[in-house]
């Protein structure tokens, strides 16, 4: 959108200008919507009230007469492609902008993984992993099958391989934290697999999603709305998830706007955050237990390199190397980049580890 706007000015409007909002919102009708040009036009010219009317409709039907196309395959944002060419290859990149070329498929997470047959044969789709439904064509999340039976759970499935390291609870009474918990996706796999299970959030509004979410779905969580960096546990944990606040670039299919809003100087302050999280879930740990550390993010600054810190100071904690379940390990750790599915995945790191 952005070339052919720049492509139809004597100079380049400024990213933020509203001249260029407008374009982008009447392009995005026409080219994407079919909204008839004149009615497209006729949504944004009272945005750029008092401005610069005469530019937007002046370029806009420039564009109209030209017949402009939107290319099969976006691009992705320089900055972005640029920082993801050096950290992952130009195949990597290819991969990103199919993905963002069509709608994602919609990844399911059953509550039993042994009805996954049963499942597949009521909902169709493919399955790449017990416990796991991949569907392209379907209903309206509600009005399908198992929704309100709290059957399963919407879920991308390499956001599903955090819990999946953890693996079943080895005793009735074995405790697991999740931290950073909500909307739930992953307290309610580990509260299936027979973890007694304690939720922890910041955020009212995700925890409210998280209590529907388990009642819903009729499964138990102890749930608690607190900080990480204020809240501690009463006791250590057989177990600890800490799914840390992250840049979120690894869920650019679904919210590609991330692509235009992070900068490098988000991640490493994200990144920060993350090392403390990180540093203080490790101390909730039994000796002998596992301590699984997560970013939806395609930074190696959130991922690898964190790690590679964490090791460094905490001798007390070796890497799990991880079995292959839905995606490839590397070097240990587990991570997705997208186009290893058919039909793509978000980007994912993951790492397992004990604590001596």
């Amino acid at each position: 959108l952005d070339a052919a706007i720049d492509g139809a000015t004597e100079r380049a409007l400024p990213d933020d200008a509203k001249a260029r909002t407008a374009l982008r919102i009447a392009l995005v009708q026409v080219l994407v919507l079919g909204t008839p040009p004149h009615a497209a036009i006729s949504t944004v010219l009272p945005l750029v009230d008092g401005g610069p009317r005469k530019l937007v409709h002046g370029v806009f039907g420039t564009l109209m007469r030209a017949n402009i196309l939107l290319p099969e395959i976006p691009s992705l944002p320089p900055l972005v492609e640029a920082r993801w060419t050096a950290a992952w290859g130009d195949e990597m990149v290819a991969q990103a902008e199919r993905a963002i070329a069509a709608p994602p498929p919609l990844d399911l997470t059953l509550a039993d993984p042994d009805a996954t047959e049963e499942w597949r044969a009521r909902l169709g789709g493919e399955s790449v992993a017990p416990g796991h439904l991949r569907l392209t064509d379907h209903d309206p999340v509600p009005d399908m099958p198992g929704y309100a039976d709290g059957a399963w759970w919407v879920q991308d499935v390499a956001a599903s391989i955090p819990a999946r390291l953890i693996g079943r609870a080895p005793a009735e009474d074995a405790t697991v934290l999740d931290l950073c918990a909500a909307p739930g996706g992953k307290t309610m796999q580990l509260a299936a697999s027979g973890w007694r299970t304690v939720a922890v959030d910041s955020s009212p509004g995700r925890i409210k999603r998280l209590r529907e979410n388990l009642h819903r779905t009729r499964l138990k969580a102890t749930v608690v709305q607190g900080d990480v960096l204020v809240w501690k546990p009463d006791e250590p944990a057989d177990a600890v998830l800490i799914d840390a606040p992250c840049s979120a670039t690894g869920i650019f299919r679904r919210h590609p706007d991330v692509l235009h809003r992070v900068r490098p100087a988000i991640v490493e302050e994200l990144a920060a955050l993350q090392a403390r999280l990180l540093a203080r879930a490790a101390d909730w740990v039994k000796p002998g237990g596992t301590l699984v550390y997560a970013t939806c993010s395609l930074e190696q600054a959130e991922g690898e390199a964190q790690l590679d810190r964490f090791l460094a100071a905490r001798p007390d904690y070796a890497l799990v190397p991880a079995e292959p379940q839905v995606l490839p390990a590397t070097d240990g750790a587990v991570r997705t980049l997208p186009g290893m599915l058919p039909g793509g995945n978000d980007g994912f790191f993951v790492a397992k580890l004990v604590r001596g």
